[in-house]
């Protein structure tokens, strides 16, 4: 049974890890990361937990602001989900992004934390445009690979799991995961960490999956992914910002998870 007594975890990385789509019934932002933390506190009370994620963030921006800050806290536990803004980013600085991926993963495992890192899933089979990135995702994924390998991190593979086709783990811009899919995330993780309860069952097809869906349900995800992604980063590009400018992260400091529990 792998050791579960963790006393400080720290989020970081990018929309995933700040919990879009994943709200409670006061409009809160949870997330796979918070329920997560909640589940490490039910086995082992007394963690104290931080979210340093923010929407938009790119490999370089956790390298650089998040990463020094979570450090600074001294974790025994960080999980890191990040690449998928630098691998919808047009242009060149992509090659430049696997680069400090690879920095990241090293400072990540010099730190002495246990570190819970993911693969992105099969994009193709959730959004009629993942075509286009295939490349850039196979790539990311094999350096997340390898350095899990390489440093002993616990991997989360969501390439391969059948239930990452199901509609109903992703929000409606199909990008983002929904509520059901924050949950999935999250067991996830506990299985990588070896929680007690934790099983691979998060991975398997559900009832609803579908493989293949309609062309109308398909154009319909193109067309809100146009709507709500594509767009508004064209725009935002075009005057310099990104879907993060300006925000803070939702739980900048270590605290009890129970007293975060308590207060939503």
């Amino acid at each position: 049974m792998a050791d579960h007594r963790y006393r400080r975890y720290v989020a970081v990385g990018d929309s995933q890890t700040e919990g879009l789509w994943d709200l409670d019934d006061a409009g809160a932002l949870i997330g796979f990361a918070d329920r997560l933390a909640r589940m490490i506190d039910a086995h082992s009370p007394g963690l104290r937990y931080a979210n340093l994620a923010i929407r938009g963030k790119r490999v370089r921006d956790v390298l650089d602001v998040q990463l020094p800050q979570a450090l600074s806290m001294q974790p025994d536990l960080i999980t890191v989900c990040v690449g998928m803004n630098d691998v919808t980013r047009p242009g060149r600085k992509f090659r430049q992004a696997l680069v400090d991926l690879d920095e990241l993963h090293r400072r990540l495992a010099s730190s002495g934390a246990t570190v819970v890192t993911t693969t992105f899933p099969d994009i193709t089979r959730i959004l009629p445009a993942g075509r286009l990135l295939v490349p850039r995702v196979l790539e990311i994924n094999d350096v997340i690979r390898a350095a899990a390998t390489d440093h002993g991190f616990r991997l989360v593979d969501l390439y391969y799991a059948e239930s990452m086709t199901d509609p109903e783990v992703w929000s409606p811009d199909r990008v983002h995961g929904s509520r059901n899919g924050h949950l999935l995330f999250a067991a996830a993780a506990a299985e990588a960490l070896g929680l007690p309860g934790s099983n691979h069952d998060w991975a398997l097809a559900g009832a609803g999956v579908t493989d293949h869906q309609t062309f109308r349900s398909r154009m319909y995800s193109q067309l809100l992914w146009t709507q709500n992604m594509f767009m508004p980063w064209i725009w935002r590009h075009l005057r310099g910002r990104g879907a993060g400018h300006g925000r803070v992260p939702r739980h900048p400091e270590l605290a009890p998870v129970s007293a975060r529990t308590e207060a939503q």
